[in-house]
Order: structure tokens, then C-alpha cells, then sequence
């Protein structure tokens, strides 16, 4: 096809000629990732520093992909436990006590206490990633200091019957609840601290719940 004659004589810069150019390095993969995902893309988790805590501002939703998603949620959410709709801290203190007795049964009350020396740095580290990635200070649904605090108390019960420790069950969930005196001041005392002060503080309170039992039995039996 012959091109008309005034469109010929144009000069060439005059000359409509548009042409597909390649998009920057990384801009295409960018792009399309974006397209296949719908647009949106998936926000990451920051990074963990030592004398940093949880943002601001945020905060995520816990469920069973968050909890997956990182050794240190698994461990903090009392595998699975804190996930409950209904009253994440009793349902963790429930989980423990079951647990507590099926290691009973493998265990010696010595290994049950080298099991509570390394699991009580544990549960402050556990804490203190998780409540970070959650974006909170102290998340309900980490109930892992409910569950090194309740089994404080059942080691030093030992050895105790089904009512003993359903007592003890009782006046734990009590203190941890309603934090009275000691367990109040423990409970503000680190409360929105960041980094491994956050952690230990989300643990503090409930080592003093667990305390306020022990000596409540205590005064109990010598009455």
C-alpha cells in the first residue's frame, strides 16, 4: 500500500511512529507478580531487633497461617491454644494442665524441672517475637507465660490429686484474671516495653499469679 503523498514528503519526526519499549529491569517481574496476585501484594514481617518491640501502630490478626508461619508463634500461642475465641488464657492454662499430666507420665518430676528451666527463656523469647510480628504489646492470644506459670505451680504441688490441682487451676485463672495487688503492679510494670523487656514483662505478671497461688495453698494446708 502506497502511503499518501503529503504524509511521504513529511519530515520524519513529524511522522507518527509509536513503538512498544521494554519496561525497566525488574519493573516487568514486579508487575506481573502484581497482576497475578490481583493487585495486592502481601505486606512481610519486620525484621526482628533485639532492643526493638512491637510497631506502633497495625496490628495483625492471629490464625492458624500466623502461627505457622514462624517456630517462635507456635510455641507463644500455646500450639493452638491461644487461637480461642472464648477466653484464650483459660484455654491455655487448659492445654497446660493436660499436657503437664501426659508428660507426667514419661517424666520425672527432675526432668519435669530441667523441662521448666528451659522453658521459661523460652517463653520470654517466644513472647517477645511474637508480640512484635502481632504488633501489639501484649496479645491475648500469647498464652505461653499462662502455661510455664501453671506448670510453676503444679512441679511444686507434686505430688498432688485431680482436686488439688483443679484448686489450683482455679486460684491461678483467678489471680491471672482479675490481677489483684502484686499481679496488677507486675502486670504494669513492663507493660509496652519493647524488645526482650516487652517479652519478659508479658511473662512477669503471671510468674506472679502463679506465686500468689503457691502461697494461697500454702496457707491453706498449714491452716
Amino acid at each position: 500500500m502506497t502511503p499518501p503523498a503529503d504524509l511521504a514528503r513529511a519530515p520524519r519526526d513529524d511522522v507518527t511512529d509509536v513503538q512498544a519499549r521494554p519496561l525497566p529491569p525488574g519493573r516487568a517481574d514486579s508487575d506481573a507478580a502484581a497482576a497475578r496476585a490481583g493487585g495486592a501484594q502481601p505486606t512481610p514481617l519486620e525484621p526482628l531487633a533485639p532492643h526493638d518491640g512491637p510497631p506502633p501502630a497495625g496490628a495483625v490478626r492471629p490464625n492458624a497461617r500466623f502461627m505457622r508461619s514462624h517456630p517462635a508463634h507456635w510455641v507463644a500461642l500455646g500450639f493452638g491454644s491461644g487461637l480461642s475465641p472464648i477466653a484464650p488464657g483459660t484455654a491455655g492454662t487448659l492445654w497446660a494442665w493436660l499436657a503437664w499430666v501426659a508428660l507426667g507420665l514419661w517424666l520425672t518430676p527432675a526432668q519435669l524441672g530441667w523441662l521448666l528451666a528451659a522453658a521459661l527463656p523460652l517463653s520470654v523469647w517466644s513472647s517477645t517475637v511474637t508480640a512484635r510480628h502481632l504488633r501489639t504489646a501484649d496479645p491475648s492470644a500469647i498464652v505461653i507465660d499462662e502455661v510455664v506459670a501453671f506448670w510453676i505451680v503444679l512441679w511444686l504441688l507434686l505430688p498432688a490429686g485431680f482436686w488439688a490441682q483443679a484448686a489450683a487451676f482455679a486460684l491461678f485463672r483467678f489471680f491471672d484474671a482479675v490481677k489483684p495487688g502484686p499481679v496488677g503492679w507486675a502486670d504494669r510494670l513492663l507493660h509496652g516495653a519493647r524488645g526482650w523487656r516487652g517479652g519478659f514483662g508479658i511473662v512477669l505478671d503471671d510468674l506472679v499469679a502463679a506465686f500468689c497461688t503457691l502461697m494461697v495453698i500454702a496457707l491453706w494446708r498449714a491452716w
